[in-house]
């Protein structure tokens, strides 16, 4: 499905939004469920990324296609290797069986997992039989995504032994391995960071619990744009938010203050302000802790004509697509001068936009939802528009209602 989108004669509803719980959260504590049933979880997240997940851990076939999750691919390498007796072919799309798995393969080999590449060295389809696992040491580059240690992470607590985690060299995306820790601590499991050393201890069985899973910043991005991009004085309310999140993209808050958004937090809703405009000087950040909202990030700038400089974005290459030359391709597109390495991304100012592009989405969600905005700006048609169903069901019905 394309579809085409101007709201250039528009202005912004003061309009309320819901969104899902944090694919992020809702992944991890789907997986802690498995080894504790008494967990109980509400507000999770209804992405279709989730719904592979869910899927895949209640099936009892042993052929499992988790489409384009990535996420779901490490989790359930991870998981599906520490379920003693289960036996899995893990597979996805054709570009998830080219997204590289071989570092947390390795990992979990040195743990004596019984995993076998199906096809490629190096990437799925993996055969996997599940047993018990003995070992509790592991190494692994703390530099890498975050997902594959968090994998490890969300198994430790099963193991007979528990597991020590030794990060090699820098350690990024650190806030997703926190959100991994404190998730742990929330339903009782005991863990340690110390230095580049995180060790996870084994925990049999946890008290009845609820967590109700917070909303996703990373979705909440786009209405962040929304309102950058807009007249001042627009209004959007969204939830649900906490102030002290667990979510490295909550620091949207703080960035957008840049773009004249203002955030205030009102009984776990975020209202979002347009105050003023955007900040004239070149916006310079790194975004190695956060790098899900480049993307948004750059269209923004683009949008209100500002030069920015991105860094931290290295793993944004292994994602559903190579997203840092998916966005020069589409900024290009619109009459941007832009310039990206294998971390970064420089874009310079620009007097215009064109109009009437057609933005390509390459099978990734977040390409489909950074660009919308720019809607406000110019008439703009975006390609397989259904591809924000991997993480946001309902992104184009509540993008619309914000709309007047």
């Amino acid at each position: 499905m394309d579809l085409h989108l101007d709201y250039t004669q528009k202005q912004i509803n003061n309009t309320a939004v819901k969104i899902s719980g944090s694919k992020s959260e809702s992944n991890r504590l789907l997986i802690l469920q498995q080894w504790f049933p008494n967990l109980s979880l509400e507000n999770v997240s209804d992405s279709d990324d989730t719904r592979h997940l869910q899927h895949a851990l209640a099936t009892e076939l042993e052929h499992i296609d988790i489409g384009h999750a990535g996420t779901a691919m490490r989790f359930l390498t991870a998981y599906f290797s520490a379920a003693e007796g289960r036996k899995a072919i893990l597979t996805g799309s054709e570009r998830m069986q080219n997204r590289p798995i071989k570092i947390l393969v390795d990992a979990l080999r040195s743990l004596d997992a019984e995993i076998t590449y199906v096809d490629k060295e190096g990437y799925p389809p993996l055969q996997i039989n599940g047993k018990k696992i003995i070992k509790d040491k592991v190494a692994i580059n703390g530099n890498v995504s975050s997902q594959y240690i968090s994998a490890l992470l969300l198994v430790a607590p099963s193991l007979e032994n528990g597991l020590k985690i030794d990060l090699v060299g820098e350690i990024t995306s650190r806030p997703y391995l926190e959100m991994t820790l404190t998730l742990l601590e929330k339903i009782g499991v005991k863990t340690e960071w110390i230095e580049n050393t995180i060790q996870v201890f084994p925990q049999k069985a946890i008290d009845n619990l609820t967590i109700v899973v917070e909303s996703d910043w990373s979705s909440a991005s786009y209405f962040y744009s929304l309102l950058a991009l807009s007249e001042i004085g627009a209004k959007i309310s969204i939830s649900s938010f906490n102030k002290k999140s667990l979510q490295g993209d909550s620091c949207l808050a703080e960035i957008y203050n840049y773009f004249g958004v203002k955030t205030e937090f009102k009984d776990h809703s975020v209202v979002l302000t347009k105050e003023k405009n955007h900040n004239s000087q070149t916006l310079i950040l790194d975004l190695v802790n956060a790098p899900d909202i480049a993307q948004t990030i750059a269209v923004t700038c683009f949008g209100l004509g500002m030069v920015c400089k991105l860094k931290g974005l290295h793993t944004l290459k292994i994602k559903e697509t190579d997203r840092l030359v998916a966005l020069q391709n589409e900024l290009r597109k619109l009459g941007a001068e832009i310039t990206i390495t294998e971390n970064s991304l420089h874009l310079k100012e620009s007097s215009g936009i064109n109009s009437n592009v057609t933005i390509d989405t390459y099978n990734d969600h977040r390409m489909a939802m950074a660009f919308a905005p720019l809607a406000l700006k110019v008439p703009i048609t975006i390609n397989d528009a259904e591809v924000v169903t991997k993480s946001y069901i309902r992104f184009w019905e509540d993008l619309e209602a914000c709309i007047g």
